[in-house]
């Protein structure tokens, strides 16, 4: 393609609106542009790196015999009713009404969808197993999009799922598309983990996580400096900290407007570990006590496993009305009806402080083994960096970090809820064990412009760069330059290499600016003193080297370093 008939429209000055590098970047190079909070319009060069994402993607899906799909984005309330998730998924879900008042949404990934055709269409275990994908645009109501397309109301994504007779099945399809995605991230050119992850609304089983370390990625990961244990924060497990406390007699003392962790800590002269949280939730079952250290902050993914994906924490007028008492002095003392979930840093520990369920009030020398009734012992606090690794006592690392994909084993939570079942060598009826796989194409793209950038603009790894070549004639005016260009251009064109000839009037430093900040992975110059000596040059934009050849010997040059470099 020829720059002066391509629309790149980049832009002189850093868009204020953008806080982060590949927002930035993804602006300022005229790869998107804005229409409403989270919601972004592909310009061509955008749509180039895309597509070649979706040919790895897809290739690779092909490769563990995924069978493509397309699936509408328009689904059904009946449907996601069966499975609860109509109202599981809360606020995030966009809902609207047909003309005839029926009520609908716009999918934020199709497990449901794909149960329907399941159940419809699986009739044996001969039908199994199968792997069936698509490439979608999938929509969800963030409450604060940010970081342009790392966390947007509406995106692409590849979601799959396996359909399996048994959990042996469903190993397998897993494991397939955990080696697909390794080979994914590794073509696009990704420096990856995989690590544990929490469920959530997805349900089921088993589930990880690929992420991708950076500065300004919105997720938190935790590794072991000796073992390799990977877990998304939220998940993760460690131990803590070890603190005991003299055993005293509760007594409840007076505390005048002191409420919260920090306050009570010096107002008692405490450490903030000798404090014990309470947090009140509300579930479908009513509300429930979260007991959790001082210093410590429960993780919501932990409790939401304990108490369910539509726990939240409760209100202050539900929390007035339940204890008579306000947020900051409320605790399990003396509270009938109300069960108790405990992290494990409180057990065998003693001489606590948390609130008295009166205003103004907290009580002191708590025994939470002797003087609550825990329902139950579990991990509920989030990791911390001064915690040591769970499995072999080293220290732990918490990265900032991007999500670029994860998969789930479903398990049977789909198929038996919507009744997708198969027949079985015996004839008898089983549900269908499902898994459920997604990798964000949008995510995968900024991710890459995270990792790899500098302060003249992108560096896109070679396999999704929108052109892999730039030739850039300095004088387009010097005929023989220009014509030199063109006949390399059409010589890359020929071989089946995307490349970009910039036959635009301009000077070298508005030529060389604009191909530095687009990334383009190589540039070829030609200028009026290389040609006297009859050579061109390679620059190649993520190194900055730049090297000599002749004219005849360029492509060839070009195409060997694609594949060394590649």
């Amino acid at each position: 393609m020829r720059w002066s008939k391509t629309f790149i429209p980049t832009l002189k000055e850093n868009p204020k609106e953008a806080s982060t590098p590949s927002h930035v970047l993804m602006l300022k190079s005229g790869l998107i542009r804005p229409l409403a909070s989270g919601i972004y319009s592909y310009l061509p060069l955008g749509w180039r790196v895309l597509k070649n994402i979706t040919s790895i993607i897809r290739e690779e899906m092909d490769r563990i015999g995924g069978q493509e799909f397309f699936l509408p984005m328009l689904s059904s309330k009946e449907i996601w009713e069966e499975t609860r998730r109509w109202q599981d998924f809360g606020d995030e879900l966009f809902r609207l009404k047909d003309r005839k008042q029926r009520e609908l949404c716009l999918a934020p990934t199709h497990e449901e969808i794909i149960t329907h055709i399941a159940r419809s269409e699986i009739r044996s275990y001969r039908d199994l197993p199968q792997i069936w994908y698509q490439i979608q645009t999938k929509f969800r109501d963030e409450p604060r999009p940010r970081s342009a397309v790392l966390r947007a109301r509406q995106f692409i994504m590849k979601d799959s799922y396996s359909l399996d007779a048994d959990e042996e099945g469903l190993n397998a399809s897993y494991e397939a598309h955990r080696e697909a995605y390794e080979r994914i991230l590794q073509r696009c050119g990704l420096k990856y983990f995989c690590v544990e992850a929490s469920s959530g609304v997805m349900g089921g089983g088993k589930s990880e996580e690929f992420m991708v370390p950076c500065e300004y990625g919105e997720d938190r990961m935790v590794r072991c400096t000796n073992c390799g244990y990977k877990a998304n924060l939220e998940i993760a497990r460690s131990t803590a900290a070890e603190y005991d406390f003299e055993d005293t007699r509760v007594k409840e003392i007076h505390t005048p407007a002191v409420r919260t962790v920090e306050e009570v800590s010096e107002f008692l002269q405490v450490p903030k570990a000798r404090l014990m949280k309470s947090l009140l939730y509300m579930n479908e079952r009513g509300p429930a006590f979260v007991l959790i250290r001082g210093d410590h902050e429960a993780s919501e993914a932990k409790v939401q496993s304990v108490l369910g994906c539509e726990a939240r924490s409760a209100s202050a007028e539900e929390v007035l009305e339940l204890l008579n008492a306000n947020i900051g002095f409320i605790g399990p003392y003396k509270v009938e009806r109300v069960p108790v979930y405990a992290d494990l840093a409180l057990r065998g520990k003693k001489g606590f402080v948390t609130g008295a369920n009166r205003d103004d009030y907290h009580v002191i020398g708590l025994n939470p083994e002797r003087d609550l009734r825990v329902t139950q012992w579990t991990d509920l606090r989030r990791v911390d960096g001064g915690d040591t690794c769970v499995n072999c006592g080293a220290a732990l690392e918490l990265f900032s970090a991007i999500e670029v994909g994860h998969i789930f084993q479903l398990g049977t939570k789909y198929s038996r809820s919507m009744r997708a079942t198969y027949l079985d060598k015996e004839g008898k009826e089983q549900a269908i064990v499902m898994g459920s796989y997604g990798i964000g194409l949008e995510r995968i793209m900024g991710a890459c412009i995270e990792l790899y950038h500098d302060s003249d603009g992108m560096s896109w790894p070679i396999a999704i760069a929108p052109f892999k070549v730039v030739v850039v004639p300095l004088n387009m005016s010097d005929k023989k330059s220009r014509e030199l260009g063109e006949r390399i251009y059409v010589e890359f064109d020929a071989r089946g290499m995307d490349v970009l000839l910039d036959d635009r009037d301009g000077s070298p430093g508005f030529k060389f600016k604009d191909a530095d900040l687009i990334g383009i992975p190589f540039r070829i110059t030609i200028g009026e003193k290389s040609l006297k000596e009859d050579k061109v040059e390679i620059y190649e934009r993520r190194t900055r080297e730049v090297t000599k050849v002749s004219p005849k010997d360029v492509v060839e040059s070009v195409e060997k370093l694609v594949c060394t470099r590649g």
